[in-house]
C-alpha cells in the first residue's frame, strides 16, 4: 500500500461499510485490516456512530432520544436471538464470526444514555471512569475480539487504550462540550485546584484549568504506557490497528500539551499526510 493509495482511500471509500465508518476517527486504522476483520470493525463503528448521534442530538427531546436508544437495545437483542433486523445483517455477521458479546453493545448504549440524562457536568472520578468504560473501553472489548487477541490481554488492552483515547478526546473537546453545556473534568480534580464551580464556561475560564488538564494528561499517558506494554507482548500484525490508533491519539495529546489549555484554544487535529505516515509505518511488518 503506497502513500498515494492510502490518501486516496481516506478520501474515497469504495464500499458501503467503509462509507458508514468514514466519519470515525479510527477509519484509517480500520482500513488496513484484512477484509473480514475490516468489515466487522466498520459495523461496530457504524453502530457506535449511530448511538452517539442520538446522544448528541440536543435538538431532540430527551424522551425521544431515550426511546431511540432503547430501540437499539431491542435490535441488538434481536440480533443475538438470530432474528433478521433491517440494516444490521453485517453486524450480525460480525457477532457470529468474532463472538462479540451483547453486554458490550449494551454498555455503549448505557454510556450514551448518560449524556441524554445529562448534561454531564464535572462528574465524580468514579462516574467518569465508568463513563469511559462504557463509551470507549466497551468498544475496545468488541474490537479486540475482531483483532483475535487472547481474552485476558484483550480486555486489559481495552481497559487502558479505551480510557487513554477517551481522556484525550475529553481534553481535545473541552470547548465543543462546553458549547452544549457538558464538562467531563472530574469534580475532585477541580476541587483540588480550588475550582468550586461545575459550570463549563466558568471552569474553562478559570486560571487553574491547566493544572486540572495536566492531571488528565498524566492519567492518559499512564494508560497509553500500559496499552503499549500489552501490545508489545503480542505479534505486531495482531495489534497493528490499535497501534495506529494509539500513535494517532498520542500525537493529538502531544499537540494539546504543546498548545496548552489557556484561551484561545485552537482545535488540534492530525493532517491527512500525518495520518498516512502513521498508517504506512505500521503497514510494514
Amino acid at each position: 500500500m503506497t502513500a498515494t493509495e492510502v490518501l486516496d482511500d481516506l478520501q474515497h471509500p469504495e464500499d458501503e461499510a467503509s462509507k458508514r465508518a468514514l466519519g470515525s476517527s479510527f477509519y484509517a486504522a480500520m482500513r488496513i485490516m484484512p477484509p473480514g476483520q475490516r468489515e466487522a470493525m466498520f459495523e461496530i463503528y457504524s453502530f457506535c456512530r449511530a448511538v452517539d448521534d442520538i446522544a448528541d442530538d440536543i435538538e431532540g427531546d430527551a424522551e425521544g432520544r431515550l426511546r431511540k436508544l432503547d430501540l437499539w437495545r431491542r435490535d441488538i437483542d434481536a440480533v443475538y436471538r438470530g432474528e433478521s433486523v433491517r440494516g444490521l445483517s453485517g453486524l450480525a455477521v460480525a457477532v457470529r464470526d468474532f463472538g462479540l458479546e451483547r453486554e458490550d453493545f449494551r454498555a455503549v448504549i448505557d454510556g450514551m444514555e448518560t449524556d441524554v440524562h445529562g448534561p454531564v457536568q464535572a462528574p465524580t472520578f468514579n462516574d467518569l471512569d465508568l463513563y469511559c468504560d462504557r463509551v470507549a473501553s466497551a468498544v475496545g472489548r468488541l474490537s479486540v475480539k475482531v483483532f483475535r487477541m487472547p481474552d485476558h490481554a484483550g480486555r486489559e488492552l481495552s481497559e487502558h487504550l479505551g480510557r487513554a483515547l477517551q481522556l484525550t478526546n475529553i481534553l481535545r473537546d473541552l470547548d465543543d462540550d462546553a458549547a452544549i453545556n457538558r464538562l467531563y473534568l472530574p469534580r475532585e480534580f477541580l476541587a483540588d485546584e480550588g475550582i468550586e464551580s461545575t459550570d463549563p464556561d466558568t471552569v474553562l475560564a478559570h486560571p487553574a484549568l491547566g493544572e486540572v488538564c495536566n492531571r488528565i494528561v498524566k492519567l492518559a499517558r499512564w494508560h497509553f504506557t500500559e496499552a503499549d506494554r500489552i501490545m508489545k507482548a503480542h505479534p505486531r500484525r495482531m495489534v497493528r490497528t490499535p497501534r495506529v490508533m494509539s500513535e494517532a491519539y498520542k500525537a493529538i495529546l502531544s499537540g494539546l500539551i504543546k498548545r496548552g489549555f489557556k484561551t484561545p484554544r485552537t482545535r488540534v487535529k492530525l493532517s491527512k499526510p500525518r495520518i498516512v505516515y502513521i498508517v504506512l509505518r505500521h503497514c510494514i511488518v
